[in-house]
């Protein structure tokens, strides 16, 4: 165990990825929002369904040490739609996401999991504790990438770019962000590394 608590930031069991765009539209930043309106309610009850897969998932880990498969695998699909469109409504890509959420159908963002095949039994209990520093961290980062993502958007409209400073950043606490929300959603084991990268 100690093992996996120590596990380096690129060794992490879920990847997450944007390529940088050379170029962005100036003008689609005033209706990405309103364009990504169909996927944000497909989102939301992919996230309600996540939160009902995990609590089955709490119970299959306590009784058999494994995260059923087939809930595994439809966690994940939902968190790669969630994550094309992030990328998408963020403004990092002016590709329109697709409906689906199958691997290499939004070829500009990465989002892949691993399956584990045995989970602590009970981990499950005190995962929300051990996760208080990540909050801490995450939220000052998330007020942080307010004001980087808002930078963005005005160097998209004067130049079409976003700086690539700010880009790696806004990508990399989104990644922190997703790899504590699958620590929280019992999907790993293993502690998120305190790392953007």
């Amino acid at each position: 165990m100690a093992t996996q608590a120590m596990a380096a930031p690129a060794a992490y069991p879920l990847r997450f990825d944007v390529q940088y765009p050379p170029q962005l539209n100036r003008w689609l930043i005033f209706v990405k929002w309103l364009l990504a309106i169909p996927h944000f309610f497909i989102i939301s009850a992919l996230g309600n369904l996540q939160g009902v897969i995990t609590i089955i998932a709490w119970f299959a880990i306590l009784f058999t040490g494994r995260f059923p498969p087939a809930l595994f695998e439809f966690w994940v699909k939902a968190g790669r739609w969630s994550a094309n469109v992030a990328a998408y409504a963020g403004l990092m890509r002016d590709e329109y996401p697709p409906f689906g959420w199958d691997a290499g159908q939004y070829p500009h963002v990465t989002y892949e999991v691993d399956y584990p095949a045995h989970l602590n039994r009970w981990l499950i209990f005190v995962k929300w504790l051990l996760a208080i520093p990540h909050y801490l961290a995450l939220g000052v980062l998330y007020f942080i990438g307010a004001f980087a993502w808002i930078i963005a958007w005005l160097a998209i409209l004067f130049t079409g770019q976003v700086p690539r400073g700010i880009f790696d950043y806004l990508v990399g606490v989104m990644r922190w962000g997703y790899r504590v929300g699958a620590y929280l959603a019992l999907v790993r084991d293993e502690y998120p590394p305190f790392s953007l990268v």
